[in-house]
């Protein structure tokens, strides 16, 4: 599955995403997400787009991404995590469990001990595999435009992109904060 992350100039005439497309509109399969600036200044927005799919995009350091907005193991919600770096990636770190997952590519990982045998132990960041689906962002004229990833191959963090699952968390987050 490919991910794509895109940086840009906002005063760029032209479309601006990981693909090298030179077009002043936006895709067509893509859904508005808003004005650039305003994203930048909050820094991370939810959206429900085609009516199923909770997606979350940010800005840091330069960078727009996208992704589902539940984390792939227990269905936290990502707006609320951390962005760290681990072994040179950003990863977004889900606020319920601790679940490190890379903002371009959408990899699960982990810390493993290098060999067990040997004092003392050393660890290192291992990858568990494409977990979070990421989508495509991009900007154009000062607006961005999230593009779906729609591979048909399946993704962890697809269990939580469910009508059950979203009316239940609604829920459930709406009796635990009343």
């Amino acid at each position: 599955m490919s991910s794509r992350r895109m940086s840009s100039d906002e005063d760029a005439p032209q479309l601006l995403s990981s693909s090298s497309s030179s077009s002043s509109s936006p895709p067509a399969d893509s859904h508005y997400i808003g004005r650039k600036e305003d994203i930048v200044k909050v820094g991370r927005v939810t959206r429900l787009l085609n009516g199923s799919r909770d997606v979350l995009v940010l800005h840091h350091q330069g960078q727009l991404y996208a992704m589902d907005m539940r984390c792939y193991h227990a269905g936290g919600v990502l707006q609320h995590g951390d962005i760290e770096e681990f072994n040179g990636r950003l990863c977004i770190v889900c606020p319920w469990h601790k679940y490190k997952i890379t903002l371009a590519e959408g990899e699960g990982l982990y810390q493993a001990v290098k060999d067990p045998t040997v004092r003392p132990l050393r660890t290192e960041w291992r990858s568990k595999g494409v977990k979070q689906r990421v989508h495509q962002v991009t900007e154009v004229r000062g607006h961005v435009y999230v593009t779906l990833n729609t591979c048909a191959e399946d993704v962890e963090s697809d269990r939580y992109q469910t009508d059950k699952y979203r009316t239940t968390f609604c829920k459930d987050h709406t009796r635990n904060n009343t």
